[in-house]
């Protein structure tokens, strides 16, 4: 279907459904997953994320009729290049995600993502020439600001949010730029990372391994696959039945959903992060605003 073509009410519902899930599904699902299994070392915790992604990732590869894309796109050099390096941006997110979640630092999780949106668009100012509305500028200011106080204020700098921002803002302008689909391209990364994943989980300096030990835990790690892969399908769908505003929009449940769950696990919300979130919101209040107003009249600008 053509991102840009028309959609049905039964589409849009769908899409609407689609992304209400995966959001929640990344926002609720995954940090409580990840704080169960708080007692497997991170490393471990990715690797099984990233293998037993593939065969998950495969069945739903074959139910949807994709192996001719992935084949097309194991024959290119250039798209195996873009993936590559997305593979790597997103090896690191999910580490770095992990780690945050583990250690009780799901504030700045949140945060991260809170912002990798105005990362994605400084990245679009600075690196493709595009326009930066003055909303948008105010939203830049109001978040830099916000990082400002929770570094100075808070004598936290927030490293964990800014790795998370920028490795994700990396990750989606890889993606966006290489010609495959979000379930192929998926599939295909976590071919990349899984012989990467094998050597460090036989080889690397991990002292015991939790699979097999503990029949909870293994079924955990096993359950990880899907854990990974069902949301993005899901995010797959919405994104081919709704506009990319609705899409940006809706993308702020996740950290929000992330910072609910932090609140719940008792993580302390300090008066610098307060503020911080403060002028983060209001951010990403006008930001919203801003990009709910450019698609409203981009359709009559074309017309």
């Amino acid at each position: 279907m053509n991102a840009s073509a028309p959609t049905s009410p039964a589409e849009t519902r769908t899409g609407f459904l689609s992304a209400l899930l995966c959001y929640f599904w990344w926002g609720a699902l995954l940090p409580v997953f990840l704080i169960a299994l708080k007692s497997v070392p991170a490393d471990q915790v990715l690797v099984h994320r990233i293998v037993w992604s593939v065969p998950f990732g495969a069945l739903i590869i074959i139910f949807r009729k994709q192996i001719p894309e992935v084949a097309r796109a194991l024959r290119q050099p250039k798209v195996m290049l873009a993936m590559l390096g997305s593979s790597a941006m997103i090896a690191v997110n999910w580490l770095i995600y992990i780690i945050a979640v583990q250690n009780e630092r799901l504030f700045e999780a949140a945060l991260g993502y809170y912002i990798n949106p105005l990362v994605y668009v400084l990245v679009g100012v600075v690196l493709l020439g595009e326009k930066l509305s003055v909303a948008k500028q105010v939203a830049v200011g109001l978040a830099t600001v916000g990082v400002a106080i929770l570094t100075v204020y808070g004598g936290q700098f927030p490293t964990v949010s800014l790795i998370l921002a920028v490795t994700f803002t990396a990750y989606g302008l890889l993606r966006k730029l290489t010609p495959i689909g979000a379930m192929p391209g998926l599939f295909i990364e976590t071919l990349i990372l899984t012989p990467v994943a094998l050597g460090w989980l036989f080889f690397g300096p991990v002292q015991e391994t939790a699979f097999g030990q503990d029949l909870g835990l293994t079924a955990l790690l096993v359950a990880a696959g899907p854990m990974t892969v069902i949301p993005l399908l899901a995010f797959a769908i919405a994104a081919r039945r709704l506009p990319l505003s609705v899409i940006g929009f809706l993308q702020f449940i996740g950290p929000t959903l992330q910072f609910l769950v932090g609140l719940l696990a008792g993580e302390a919300f300090t008066r610098p992060h307060q503020l911080c979130f403060a002028f983060i919101w209001t951010a990403v209040a006008v930001f919203a605003f801003d990009s709910i107003r450019s698609a409203r009249k981009k359709p009559a600008v074309e017309g």
